[in-house]
């Protein structure tokens, strides 16, 4: 296997307005009104959708789903069809601000990391790291109600919501594939962190996720049956080599729009990326900030940790219908070795040389 390799004015920041996100998903609710077989995951995703709709599915590739009962392939990558619908309304609808942010992550990468991480470097001077130790947004919400993501929240159902209501610099997160992404973030000053972790434990960690989250309508995926799906790229918003290798190769050609961040790294070196993190996102750490021990303070809130022993990260639901405790499982590296065996890993190996090895993206399994 290969190895890796002053101060602001900032005002009122990037939190965002909670009446808004909470408007939306409490509209979302109440439209549901109660009824199991509109909830997500139960085997009925495309029950409520249009004709037209229904139409354009029915014509894209499908293959067993993981957590639904199939994905399609569309604009080149596996979704589910609610996560077609939410993304088309997406890139019909959502105008780029300069200063937006938008946090990329392929699923079970360090994604609720990630968001704890940003919403916290950019939050810094309205929520001190440092001095907070009740009142502290991660305290008390769960990293995905203060990073909303485009397909999950703030466009889920097609729905098309009011924006307005945002601070800058305004914070987002997706799922979606540089391709599908780049024509909605064209506007100049728009920054997008990507966040990338080695295949093998991507693999592992979402195998573990979707089992247990899937609605007992579909049948477990048993891991020989996951590991082919994953070689074949059948995965949710996969291939997995393809979406890596779009932002990967977007962070060469522009750096100053994306940066790309190996999860691995953090969990070796946490302060120095997140000194380049916020330099990134031109709020940059100060020499007092720094003395004052505000890069250590923002790393001890956000580790894995100290966001799995939070009672909001064990008993609520930030995504949909999902507990928040299935979020946070190990957060481990090398995790795989307990799980693929060797001939699996071999295979992955020659597939992630093949793919990724040629364009210079390589990673640390260990």
């Amino acid at each position: 296997m290969a190895s890796s390799s002053i101060i602001k004015t900032i005002p009122l920041m990037a939190i965002p307005n909670f009446n808004v996100c909470h408007k939306l998903e409490l509209l979302k609710e109440e439209g549901k009104s109660g009824d199991p077989k509109h909830q997500e995951g139960e085997g009925k995703e495309e029950e409520v959708q249009s004709y037209e709709f229904q139409e354009m599915l029915e014509s894209l590739p499908k293959e067993r789903g993981w957590r639904t009962r199939y994905l399609y392939l569309f604009q080149g990558f596996w979704c589910q069809s609610k996560e077609i619908q939410a993304i088309m309304s997406f890139q019909k609808h959502f105008k780029s601000l300069q200063n937006d942010v938008v946090l990329a992550t392929i699923p079970k990468s360090g994604t609720t990391w990630l968001k704890a991480l940003t919403f916290t470097v950019l939050n810094r001077h309205r929520f001190d790291p440092v001095s907070s130790t009740t009142d502290h947004p991660l305290l008390t919400s769960n990293p995905h109600d203060l990073v909303p993501f485009f397909e999950y929240k703030l466009y889920a159902n097609g729905d098309v919501p009011d924006l307005s209501g945002l601070a800058s610099p305004r914070t987002f997160a997706t799922h979606v594939p540089f391709g599908s992404l780049k024509d909605s973030i064209e506007e100049p000053g728009v920054k997008v962190v990507y966040f990338c972790r080695n295949p093998f434990d991507t693999f592992i960690s979402s195998w573990h996720y979707i089992n247990n989250i899937k609605s007992e309508a579909v049948s477990p995926v048993s891991l020989e049956e996951g590991f082919d799906l994953y070689y074949r790229g059948v995965i949710g918003f996969g291939p997995f080599w393809e979406h890596m290798l779009g932002y990967w190769k977007e962070s060469l050609r522009t750096p100053e729009k994306v940066l790309f961040l190996r999860y691995e790294d953090l969990k070796q070196d946490m302060e120095s990326n997140l000194k380049k993190l916020a330099s990134f996102l031109d709020v940059p750490f100060t020499e007092e900030e720094e003395q004052k021990g505000v890069v250590h303070s923002i790393s001890d809130l956000c580790s894995f940790e100290n966001l799995k022993k939070l009672e909001v990260n064990k008993s609520s639901k930030s995504i949909k219908n999902f507990e928040n405790r299935h979020l946070f499982r190990k957060g481990e590296v090398s995790d795989w070795v307990n799980y693929l065996s060797p001939p699996q890993a071999e295979r992955l190996s020659a597939l992630v040389d093949d793919k990724l090895g040629g364009y210079g993206l390589t990673f640390r399994y260990n």
